[in-house]
């Protein structure tokens, strides 16, 4: 395929606000989990982004107002993105700019809690509450659009896991299509209850901090995030800055179960392979594979027989979900932001609070920092449902 230019991007996660703190954070080996203390809830640990849910929303209708656009709006607010984009708006028209968000649960924490406030004689909600501004799906994008000032297409993303990871797969079909001249490509989670119970009622939270690949796993930490990039043709708008190239994508659904991997991975297996071939690679010339790596014993024995079957141990990998916890929908565009992290600055993170790898893993899983040129880098994200999508960027 032909690679497409990131002319700006940013990252909002429990480790930190914009690319220098999440680099910071990330070499350093410093986590952003802390014992869980949401909405009552205490089980196990999670990712919490700090004054997000304090955070007031400008210059938009006041209905947006919702954890998970509250944490979309701080992320504009970093990095320059937000005038990064208005240097493109005047180039391309609002109209030619699209935007293409992934997003699991939206806001729903907002409808949470307008059904513990319901009216006890009629049922009603109470007044204030925004369904289609908040809960619906579409309200990401709306609030994005209208936060930037943008008029072109718009398109939520909910597959699971793999939301904002497939988010950049709908907006290369719209710039091959013609539809737009650039899109906003990203998305956002944010903790509500219904996930943090869920997982918990899944048996899938770890008591401690979540350990990828360690032999001793016991499950996820939840996080909650939100990142974007200006996605480009190269060369469309003279003096744009690229910060790094989209070169390759693979993505599969192979609908195992419902909730559980396919343990021979072969959907996994067959949207890595997919994004080496997209790209023109072959599997020596990746530097690092950031693993979709939960936490969870059957995920990762999943993605590591997945690795291992294409890979080898000729490739370096590791989850940074040790960092953020596992942000659901929002995941794909913060191990991207990652991806151009560590290209920038030529490192590659091992796994956070692992004791001992998994003694039954065969791939090359790092657990500590290596510090070395890092010029490609795959991501993964693996969703509930037998939802896959493989990423491949590439540094300037």
């Amino acid at each position: 395929m032909k690679p497409l230019a990131i002319t700006a991007g940013t990252v909002l996660s429990a480790i930190g606000r914009g690319l220098a703190a999440t680099e910071d954070a990330l070499l350093a080996r410093r986590s952003g989990l802390t014992p869980c203390d949401f909405a009552g809830i205490k089980t196990g640990y999670v990712g919490c982004v700090p004054q997000a849910g304090t955070h007031v929303l400008a210059g938009v209708a006041p209905g947006f107002t919702c954890r998970n656009n509250q944490l979309a709006d701080m992320a504009c607010a970093q990095d320059g993105f937000a005038q990064a984009v208005q240097r493109a708006r005047q180039f391309y028209g609002a109209h030619r700019i699209a935007v293409v968000l992934g997003t699991s649960t939206s806001g729903i924490l907002s409808a949470e809690d307008a059904y513990e406030a319901l009216d006890p004689v009629t049922g009603a909600p109470p007044p204030e509450f925004d369904q289609a501004h908040t809960q619906d799906l579409f309200s990401l994008p709306r609030f994005v659009a209208a936060r930037l000032g943008l008029e072109g297409p718009i398109l939520s993303v909910s597959n699971a896991c793999a939301s904002s990871s497939r988010a950049f797969v709908d907006a290369r079909h719209w710039l091959e299509a013609g539809l737009c001249d650039a899109v906003v490509v990203g998305g956002a989670d944010s903790l509500c209850r219904m996930t943090l119970r869920g997982f918990a009622a899944l048996g899938l939270v770890s008591a401690e901090p979540t350990r990828p690949c360690d032999a001793q796993r016991t499950g996820i930490s939840v996080g909650e995030g939100a990142g974007f990039v200006l996605l480009e043709r190269e060369g469309a708008r003279s003096g744009a800055e690229v910060m790094g190239r989209w070169v390759g994508y693979g993505v599969s659904s192979d609908g195992h179960h419902m909730s559980s991997p396919d343990p021979l991975a072969r959907g996994a297996v067959a949207a890595m392979r997919e994004a080496l071939e997209r790209a023109g690679l072959d599997v020596t010339q990746l530097d690092y594979i950031n693993l979709h790596g939960t936490g969870t014993v059957v995920n990762d024995a999943m993605e590591d027989h997945a690795v291992h079957t294409l890979f080898g141990r000729s490739v370096p990998c590791s989850s940074t979900k040790g960092w953020t916890g596992h942000t659901l929908g929002a995941s794909g565009i913060i191990e991207a932001m990652f991806a151009l992290v560590m290209m920038r600055a030529g490192f590659a993170p091992g796994c956070l609070n692992v004791q001992q790898i998994d003694p039954t893993f065969n791939s090359h899983v790092l657990t500590d920092t290596l510090h070395k040129p890092v010029q490609r880098v795959m991501s993964n994200a693996f969703g509930f449902g037998g939802t896959n999508c493989s990423l491949i960027f590439e540094g300037v």
